[in-house]
C-alpha cells in the first residue's frame, strides 16, 4: 500500500513540475502543433501550442514506478512487461508527432509503419506474457469467465486490443484536458482493480506481487495524468500529441490484460468507445448514403459545431466517462460477489 501511495505522489508532483519545464523546451525548439484547416474554426488559435506533452506523463509514471520500488515492492515481469509496452507505444507515438513537427503538417507516420511498430509491441507482450509473467492465452471478460486462445489467435487479439485501445483514446485527444481528464478517472478505477485483486489473490488465480506491481503503475499514471491536466485543462498550455495519446491507449489494453478484464475494458473506457464508434458510423453512413451522421467526427467536434462551450463538451464527456466506470466497476464487483460472497 505505501509503495501504491508512494507512486502516486511522486507522479503527481514529477508531472506538476516537470510539464512546464516541458512547455519551455518545446516552445524554444518550435515544436508546436499544426492545426488541420478542415476543422473547428475555434481550434485555429491553438496552432503552435507545444505538443509531445505526453513525454511528461511517460517520464512521471516511470520516475515514479523506479523510486516506488525503492521501498520494498517487488519488481515482476508482469509489471515490467506492461511499463514496457507503455514506453514501446509512447516511442511509436513520439516518432508520429516529431514527423508532424518536421513536415510542418498534421500527418506523421505512415499507417503501415505505425501498425508494424504496434505489431511489434504486441507481438512481444503476447510471447512474453504467457511465456515469463504467467499470463493466460485467453480473451478475458472478468474474474474466471475467459475464452480460451491458441497462440497465434492471442496475438491477433493482443494486437487488435493494443490499436483499438490506443487509437481510440487518440481519437479523443481533441479538446484540450479531455483525454487526460478521462484517462486519469480510468486508470483510478484500474488502480482499485488491481489493487482489490492484489489483496484477493487467491480469488483471481493471480500472484499478489504481479497485482501490486500493476496497481502501481495504474497508480502513477492516474497521477501523472491529473499533474499533465493542470497544464493541459483549457486554455492548454500544452498537448499530450500522440506521443501520450497512443502510450495511454496501449497502458490501458496492457492493464486490461494483466487484471483479466479485456472485455470489461469495453464499459471502463466507455467514453474512448463511443469516441471510436462516432468516426465509424461517420464514414459507414457517408460512404452507403453520401451524407454525414455527425457534422463532424469525433463526436465531440459535433457538439462543437452545434455551439456547445469547449468546456462544456469536456465535464460532460467526463461525466459519461465516469458513468461507464461506475457501472464497470458494479460489474466486477458483482462477479466476485457471485463467485466468493458477500463481505460479512
Amino acid at each position: 500500500m505505501i509503495a501504491v501511495l508512494i507512486g502516486g505522489a511522486v507522479a503527481l508532483i514529477a508531472a506538476l513540475l516537470g510539464t512546464p519545464l516541458i512547455v519551455t523546451y518545446f516552445r524554444e525548439h518550435g515544436f508546436g502543433q499544426p492545426i488541420r484547416e478542415e476543422g473547428p474554426q475555434s481550434h485555429q488559435s491553438k496552432a503552435g501550442t507545444p505538443t509531445m506533452g505526453g513525454t511528461a506523463i511517460v517520464l512521471a509514471a516511470v520516475v515514479a514506478y523506479v523510486v516506488a520500488h525503492l521501498q520494498s515492492a517487488s519488481v515482476t515481469v508482469m509489471g515490467l512487461l506492461v511499463l514496457g509496452t507503455f514506453v514501446g507505444m509512447a516511442i511509436v507515438g513520439f516518432a508520429d508527432d516529431l514527423i508532424k513537427l518536421r513536415q510542418r503538417r498534421n500527418l506523421g507516420l505512415n499507417k503501415t509503419t505505425k501498425f508494424l511498430g504496434q505489431a511489434v509491441i504486441a507481438g512481444l507482450f503476447a510471447w512474453i506474457g504467457p511465456t515469463y509473467a504467467g499470463m493466460g492465452r485467453s480473451i478475458s471478460v472478468v474474474g474466471e469467465i475467459a475464452i480460451e486462445l491458441p497462440a497465434w489467435a492471442f496475438f491477433v487479439w493482443i494486437f487488435l486490443l493494443l490499436v483499438g485501445a490506443s487509437n481510440a483514446v487518440n481519437l479523443t485527444d481533441g479538446l484540450d484536458g479531455l483525454a487526460a481528464g478521462s484517462s486519469a478517472i480510468v486508470f483510478g478505477a484500474y488502480t482499485l482493480i488491481a489493487f482489490w485483486q492484489f489483496r484477493n489473490p487467491m480469488d483471481y488465480g493471480l500472484e499478489p506481487n504481479q497485482a501490486l506491481d500493476v496497481t502501481i503503475i495504474a497508480a502513477a499514471v492516474t497521477a501523472a495524468c491529473a499533474g499533465f491536466l493542470w497544464h493541459n485543462a483549457p486554455p492548454a498550455s500544452i498537448f499530450m500529441g500522440d506521443t501520450g495519446s497512443l502510450a495511454l491507449g496501449g497502458l490501458l489494453a496492457a492493464v486490461a490484460v494483466a487484471t483479466n478484464t479485456q472485455v470489461l475494458l469495453v464499459l471502463l473506457g466507455g467514453l474512448f468507445v463511443a469516441e471510436t464508434i462516432s468516426v465509424m458510423l461517420q464514414v459507414l453512413v457517408f460512404r452507403t448514403t453520401g451524407k454525414r451522421l455527425f457534422r463532424m467526427a469525433p463526436v465531440h467536434h459535433h457538439f462543437e459545431l452545434l455551439g456547445w462551450q469547449e468546456t462544456t463538451i469536456i465535464v460532460r464527456f467526463w461525466i459519461l466517462a465516469g458513468l461507464g466506470i461506475a457501472l464497470g466497476m458494479g460489474l466486477f464487483y458483482a462477479e466476485w460477489v457471485n463467485r466468493v460472497g458477500p463481505l460479512i
